[in-house]
């Protein structure tokens, strides 16, 4: 079965649940996607730009000290911190912001949380000549002060988001805003494979990359595809992007990882997947946090990058047909696998996935070294030394 169907479900995840105003500019995208989408110009301009810009194919690379630290599987990480500005969100970016010169659109709104997003915006909207505008919570901006002013040093204007958990979700809000005031000229970079219909069809497309080329890297180099995959889940769009091209391949199993917080009986966590209920945010149905009144939860993470409190369709449509394995990690366990993936490797992963790099490091001790685990290392932890640095009591 092909999804999303032509309505934008996965299932009964997805769709378009949008105010009148969003209809026709969501159909104007809808349309220039697909003429884009069959346009070998469009994908030739975009191959290029990842090679030439953004500095793909990123490696697969044997953690050799890791794989025998802990003495089981062979563990392989897709290198995705060494794309440009530092993580997976530049190839949705420059995807969309091809779209949007494309469309002829002379201003870009986004959102973001941990900063990547906001920084690969601006960095697109940079290169392509557009003006750009990113939507941010005033707790993400104390938390990601760095990523702020990449953001404004690249050309783009941050403007603070002061309602509700002043975090990601509320970023969202004021950024769909922004767009349906000014729907002519401007065009929502959204930035995860969640929201209406085309979305998320859209920005899985874009992410496919990553999985792909991680494909074609595993069976040149090893003659075989991997045993498991494993990712960090928030809005789902680093995980949906190296899962995508092997959903096919049923041996494989392929394992999303949430973030539990201080864990999930606590309250303070962000695991839609695991502990949410179905209902409709940001456009879309999903898994989402809510309390018996439909009114959606504060969600909580040390990494500001999965603190949302609903996740992708076709995340939650993998969930129920049971393709995908979810489970969830807490913050103190993540600081473990960042810690661990630094000290073996020499490398900083982002918070995000150290998540991933814990459940990984877990599964591999009772597997034997002729299996394969591959982790999705979504983004570089540079971003994240100031959280880092409070959690664990050390001062900068």
């Amino acid at each position: 079965m092909k999804l999303p169907d032509n309505k934008g479900y996965f299932g009964e995840y997805g769709g378009k649940f949008v105010p009148e105003v969003l209809v026709a500019p969501l159909a104007e995208l809808e349309s220039a996607y697909a003429e884009a989408y069959a346009d070998t110009r469009f994908w030739d301009e975009f191959n290029a730009l990842c090679h030439n810009w953004i500095g793909r194919p990123t490696p697969l690379y044997f953690a050799r000290q890791l794989s025998a630290k802990l003495g089981g599987a062979t563990i392989l990480l897709k290198r995705e911190d060494l794309a440009h500005t530092g993580a997976h969100k530049i190839n949705n970016t420059l995807g969309q912001g091809l779209l949007a010169k494309r469309m002829g659109k002379k201003r870009i709104v986004a959102e973001t949380g941990a900063g990547q997003h906001g920084v690969a915006t601006a960095t697109t909207c940079a290169l392509l000549n557009i003006e750009c505008v990113v939507y941010m919570g005033e707790e993400d901006i104390q938390r990601q002060s760095l990523n702020v002013l990449r953001m404004k040093l690249l050309g783009a204007e941050v403007r603070p988001v002061s309602s509700g958990s002043r975090t990601l979700k509320d970023a969202i809000n004021e950024a769909i805003r922004d767009w349906i005031t000014n729907v002519s000229n401007t065009y929502y970079l959204l930035g995860s494979v969640v929201g209406p219909h085309p979305y998320p069809m859209m920005v899985r497309n874009f992410q496919s990359i990553i999985g792909k080329e991680t494909r074609e890297q595993v069976l040149a180099e090893y003659g075989n595809l991997p045993n498991y995959i494993v990712a960090c889940v928030g809005g789902g769009s680093n995980s949906i992007g190296i899962f995508y091209p092997f959903v096919d391949d049923s041996p494989i199993k392929l394992i999303g990882v949430e973030a539990a917080g201080k864990g999930l009986s606590s309250g303070k966590h962000a695991s839609p997947l695991m502990a949410g209920r179905t209902g409709v945010l940001h456009g879309a149905r999903s898994y989402l946090m809510q309390d018996e009144h439909g009114q959606v939860l504060t969600t909580y993470s040390i990494a500001p990058g999965l603190d949302y409190p609903g996740v992708g369709p076709e995340h939650c449509y993998y969930k129920d047909t049971g393709r995908v394995n979810y489970t969830s990690v807490t913050d103190n366990q993540a600081l473990d696998g960042f810690h661990l993936l630094s000290t073996t490797e020499g490398i900083i992963p982002a918070l995000e996935p150290a998540h991933a790099i814990y459940y990984a490091a877990e599964l591999a001790k009772d597997l034997t070294k002729d299996q394969i685990i591959i982790i999705n290392l979504s983004g570089r932890g540079d971003k994240d030394l100031d959280i880092v640095s409070k959690a664990t009591g050390v001062r900068l």
